[in-house]
């Protein structure tokens, strides 16, 4: 079991959307799912209270742990992309249903946790010495388009 990990909390979706989340990036699993024991009087005996799970390498923990906070745009998952056509997938998975778009990579998916979904690419032109090109380019996207920064880049 990792020393740390990061607990998301969740009303009552951790479970749900663990699995979402790990159906989505290569290398990730469930790893435990914990559930309510009988006499308890928070839940029903066999209720999800939480879930360990593993992204990419990356140790979370969902725990249902009713409605008393929500996630909020202080905590985002950042995931570092190859190319444009995982950007997409990825970006396409995470909006829909629900989930609603924000600018320079950053959306929400359906259960309110908030993505940074960011192209390796992107990150050397945004970073490197066309920089001053690139960001203002990059502040006008919401998805990150790689060609689009290229060009920028090109002046």
């Amino acid at each position: 079991m990792p020393k740390v990990r990061t607990c998301l909390w969740f009303d009552d979706q951790a479970l749900r959307a663990a699995e979402f989340y790990c159906s989505l990036i290569p290398g990730s699993r469930i790893d435990h799912v914990g559930r309510h024991a009988e006499g308890q009087p928070v839940a029903r005996a066999g209720d999800v209270l939480s879930v360990e799970f593993t992204l990419a390498g990356t140790p979370y923990q969902a725990l249902n742990g009713g409605p008393h906070f929500t996630l909020s745009e202080a905590v985002s998952i950042s995931v570092s992309t190859a190319d444009q056509a995982e950007t997409d997938r990825l970006w396409a998975a995470l909006t829909a249903d629900g989930g609603a778009e924000s600018r320079c990579g950053w959306l929400k998916d359906r259960f309110g946790l908030s993505w940074q979904i960011v192209p390796k690419r992107a990150v050397a032109l945004f970073t490197g010495p066309q920089a001053a090109k690139v960001w203002p380019a990059l502040m006008q996207m919401r998805k990150i388009d790689i060609a689009a920064l290229e060009a920028a880049a090109a002046g």
